[in-house]
């Protein structure tokens, strides 16, 4: 075990987050090492603050592991991640780092926890640590290295587990926080800041103030370590808005509260509602004391309880903060509301420079100043105070990918499982965040009922965020269709709506109309668009419908699909991934309709298209009936499909083909020959068209459709 060195008095010296392309190899090896000890040292010098070992066992608050977890797991991360990346031969204590590999993400305000666990002792996990911490530097000092460092980088890992363990540097002084006071102590080396206003009357008042409207690029450019969610793009061009001074104070706060903000349930949405009843909260978390006698409230920091700073910054959750500024709005007749992502970086363009160009840091971050909170009028950044530091902001955005967004493999369930429209993002920082989480490209965003180092202003804006639910498509059946439709290629098997849509256009011989009939997420639909002036797109299910007219509005769809257990793929599809512009997307609309139900059409159809669809309609002949009227004479019918015919979808007596009938087999060719003989000549033949759809990451369905064309009389 490394001696443990007395610590200085006063926070230890400010690190910087490293760039990934400067120097040279070996220099940034000698950087690379200094940060994962400087890292390790001060994640460790954090539990100085636990004065007892109950700290340790028992849960800070129910929907957390106790902190003896996250003790350990910044080392087992860095195992488990190395073990992952084939740069570690084997494992240092397999039944630690299982252990100790997966926290908790709570889920719900009423989630509970009730996993018992047989925790290491403190020592146990001091001794495994030593040797961790010694595998790890012995894996710096040895690696590969050259520059610039990459995702595929060996050091990439490194600096992956070194970010990680910044992370829980915050989290778990959270969580210290939470703790009854009995079980921690104060130390020199985190101080917190002795400035405060206990007055309220003396808390100056905030104001707001104009800001100039603008395009707003977001999405990872430095030169640093980054999650996978900070990397991609977005554009989002932003009206003039004003915003708060400074971030609201305690002060400032405790008048929602003299107004009877937590009581009246105007002020509350669904979900705030039910948090505040569930938890029966009258005050913010961490104030002490009763509300009726303000003068005796004192707010809880990291080890010790302190007269009320009123001064400081108001520290809630999400809910807490919204809940507020429908109140404020009530109050001043404007549209007062929590700040947008893009709104926050227009902000952050007054704050020079990022993390590591500071020379000094302008704000109470990076652990500069103090070990808390400090007055909300102490930082001036610009027009305002506390842009960056002090604590973290609540947003109303919902972290979700920027366009281009891959999920790192080391690391793949880091972003996306918050990417379901229920984790709001939170910016700017605190005074313990540091390494990335005080870079202008953080992104982080936890659950609304979350507590963190955390408070808010707000801002008077006309922009309405759109709270989008479930961004990664986990529907089986449409995400399948998106591979299937926008996917790769597999085996060389071309993408099947191109290949019929190249199949169609041989044949038609006017391009007006065309309908695409089961359209499913719509890529025919598209492809169609390319040589007709107005297709429709028309699918039974609405969830098929939503996905193609998001599509069609240049948006996005993420879905997933399994790769080998419980082992998923992170996908995307976009239409300019398939060259289609608006010049396609303006002449195509969607509509929802069943094909055994067609409503009459104004116009008629030069092409239908009917992919994949006979074998699936509960009356396939009722379909072909009425869809005879639609087209004009001289149009083009096509039907492909590989004919499974199945009772779950087609009771058998209305098949069309696949059966026997005085003893002959009938098939669907010959069926459709006589169905539709009145109306229709047959252009050709029969023709095979092939098609892959990927299930797993090794399974797929390899299937040969069969398709026929007929000519309108």
């Amino acid at each position: 075990m490394h001696p443990q060195q007395p610590h200085a008095i006063g926070l230890p010296e400010a690190t910087k987050t490293l760039l990934l392309s400067t120097g040279t190899a070996e220099q940034k090896r000698h950087e690379i090492r200094k940060y994962f000890i400087q890292t390790w040292e001060l994640y460790e010098s954090l539990f100085d603050c636990l004065a007892d070992e109950r700290a340790y066992y028992n849960k800070a608050i129910t929907l957390r592991h106790p902190l003896i977890f996250y003790f350990g797991h910044t080392a087992t991360f860095f195992i488990n991640k190395l073990m992952a990346a084939g740069q570690l031969p084997q494992r240092i204590d397999s039944q630690i780092e299982s252990m100790l590999a997966i926290g908790v993400d709570e889920m719900s305000w009423d989630d509970l926890d009730d996993q018992n666990y047989n925790w290491p002792s403190v020592a146990n996990l001091r001794e495994y640590r030593k040797r961790v911490r010694e595998e790890v530097t012995g894996i710096i000092d040895t690696m590969p290295l050259s520059l610039p460092i990459d995702w595929n980088s060996p050091a990439w890992v490194i600096l992956m587990g070194i970010e990680h363990e910044r992370i829980h540097l915050e989290t778990s002084s959270v969580l210290i926080r939470q703790l009854p006071v009995e079980w921690v102590k104060t130390q020199p080396h985190w101080p917190a800041c002795k400035e405060a206003r206990t007055d309220r009357k003396t808390v100056p008042e905030n104001q707001m103030v104009a800001v100039k409207g603008d395009v707003v690029t977001l999405g990872k450019v430095d030169d640093t370590y980054g999650w996978d969610n900070e990397y991609g793009s977005s554009d989002h061009k932003i009206q003039g808005f004003s915003a708060s001074k400074m971030l609201v104070s305690n002060a400032e706060f405790y008048t929602f509260m003299l107004a009877g903000g937590y009581q009246d349930t105007q002020w509350w949405d669904d979900e705030g509602a039910g948090w505040r009843d569930f938890t029966q909260a009258e005050m913010p978390t961490f104030w002490v004391g009763s509300v009726r006698e303000p003068e005796q409230l004192k707010l809880r920091l990291m080890t010790e309880e302190v007269p009320m700073p009123w001064d400081w910054p108001a520290e809630v959750n999400q809910l807490e903060a919204a809940a507020f500024c429908r109140w404020k709005a009530a109050q001043t007749g404007e549209s007062v509301q929590l700040p947008t992502e893009a709104e926050w970086m227009i902000l952050r363009q007054q704050v020079p420079g990022d993390q590591p160009d500071w020379e000094k840091a302008p704000g109470n971050i990076n652990l500069e100043y103090w070990a808390s909170s400090c007055p909300v009028d102490h930082f001036a950044q610009g027009d305002f105070y506390d842009v960056v530091g002090n604590v973290w902001q609540w947003s109303s955005t919902p972290i979700g990918g920027y366009n281009g967004f891959r999920v790192h493999p080391l690391y793949d369930d880091f972003s996306t499982p918050t990417f379901d429209g229920k984790h709001s993002m939170i910016k700017g920082g605190s005074w313990i965040s540091t390494g990335n989480e005080a870079l202008k490209s953080a992104r982080y965003a936890f659950r609304r009922h979350f507590f963190q180092h955390a408070g808010f202003r707000y801002v008077v804006s006309s922009h309405q965020e759109v709270q989008t639910v479930n961004p990664y498509e986990t529907d089986g059946l449409v995400a399948q269709y998106l591979d299937f439709q926008y996917g790769p290629r597999h085996f060389d098997v071309p993408n099947y709506a191109t290949q019929l849509v190249d199949i169609a256009i041989k044949h038609v011989s006017s391009r007006t109309r065309a309908l695409d009939i089961g359209c499913a997420t719509g890529r025919a639909s598209f492809e169609l668009a390319r040589h007709f002036d107005t297709v429709v797109g028309m699918d039974y299910s609405a969830r098929f419908i939503d996905v193609a007219l998001a599509l069609a509005r240049g948006e996005a769809c993420r879905y997933v699909i399994p790769e080998e257990g419980e082992l998923v793929d992170y996908c995307q599809a976009v239409l300019a991934e398939s060259n289609i512009t608006e010049r396609e997307t303006g002449r195509v609309s969607f509509v929802q309709g069943d094909a055994c139900n067609l409503k009459p059409q104004a116009e008629l159809y030069d092409l239908v298209l009917a992919a994949n669809l006979l074998d699936r309609l509960r009356e396939p002949a009722c379909f072909l009936k009425d869809i005879a009227p639609m087209i004009r004479s001289g149009g083009l019918l096509m039907l492909s499909s590989p004919y499974t015919w199945q009772e779950d979808y087609t009771p058998k007596q209305n098949w069309l083909g696949g059966f026997r009938e005085n003893g002959e087999a009938v098939t669907t060719h010959q069926a459709l020959r006589r169905i539709l003989a009145a109306e229709f000549e047959e252009v050709q033949g029969p023709q095979n068209v092939p098609f892959v759809i990927r299930e797993t990451a090794r399974k797929f369905q390899h299937t040969v459709a069969e398709l026929t064309l007929w000519r309108k009389r």
